[in-house]
């Protein structure tokens, strides 16, 4: 019956797994699901497409949240509607300093709400930072499957084109990477009382000073590079989840 169901994406109001991996990409979610156990499709309605299965035995959820966080704001709030009370977001992101590589994973520490919607939500001054125990657990994660990872503040900035007006300057801010959904996801997980955090893939360089087009022909997310960092990202926060999960027990 309808009312059984969440409006925006069409969720079941109860019996999601408690853990949760969001990505932007339907087909990612589809191939993260893949990686699980006994996995099902539980709902597809518009961007939103959800999964359920389990990894290592920790009953999991994955779903997808479209690009922006406008419309990924509905899926998490709707998730912790539903019951999900851990987040990882696993995306891609551009570079912001030099070091850091494609391929490489940044796992984020906070994130600069620049996303389009927080701000009609609450003053900028709230920030929007990843719960310590998830930063922890992805980079444990990352490190026992040897992926080269960083640590650091990303940029949410929901305007993924350059446009007219004049791109705010963060130089020498240190922030390690932008993307357009995680503070969102870190804005709702702090006022719901949940744990959430990110790790990114960088698929390119975007700060100025970086960027040699003519050398790499311009932005690329498609390239083989970026597709080995996503197959390791994938495992990194499927298994961050199942540390969060055992370290829940261990202080129950």
């Amino acid at each position: 019956m309808t009312h059984d169901l969440l409006p925006i994406t069409r969720i079941p109001r109860t019996g999601l797994p408690a853990h949760a991996v969001v990505v932007g990409d339907p087909a990612r979610a589809a191939a993260i699901a893949a990686l699980l156990d006994c996995a099902e499709e539980v709902s597809y309605h518009r961007e939103y497409r959800v999964f359920s299965g389990s990894w290592k035995g920790l009953p999991v959820t994955v779903a997808s949240h479209g690009v922006g966080g406008p419309g990924a704001i509905l899926l998490f709030q709707e998730l912790a509607d539903a019951g999900v009370r851990t987040f990882l977001r696993f995306g891609t992101a551009g570079a912001m300093k030099p070091g850091i590589g494609d391929g490489d994973l940044v796992i984020a520490e906070a994130a600069v709400r620049d996303d389009g919607v927080t701000q009609q939500l609450l003053p900028p001054e709230y920030p929007a930072v990843s719960s310590p125990e998830a930063v922890f657990a992805l980079q444990r994660a990352a490190r026992e499957t040897d992926a080269p990872h960083h640590r650091g503040i990303v940029w949410t900035r929901a305007a993924f084109q350059p446009g007219l007006l004049p791109l705010f300057s963060y130089d020498g801010a240190g922030l390690a990477a932008i993307e357009m959904e995680l503070s969102a996801l870190l804005v709702t997980a702090s006022l719901r009382g949940l744990v959430a955090g990110g790790v990114l893939v960088i698929d390119g360089a975007n700060a100025d000073e970086l960027v040699d087009a003519a050398t790499t022909g311009g932005y690329d997310p498609h390239r083989e590079v970026v597709a080995a960092g996503v197959e390791r990202g994938a495992i990194v926060s499927l298994e961050a989840l199942r540390l969060l999960a055992e370290a829940e027990e261990f202080t129950a």
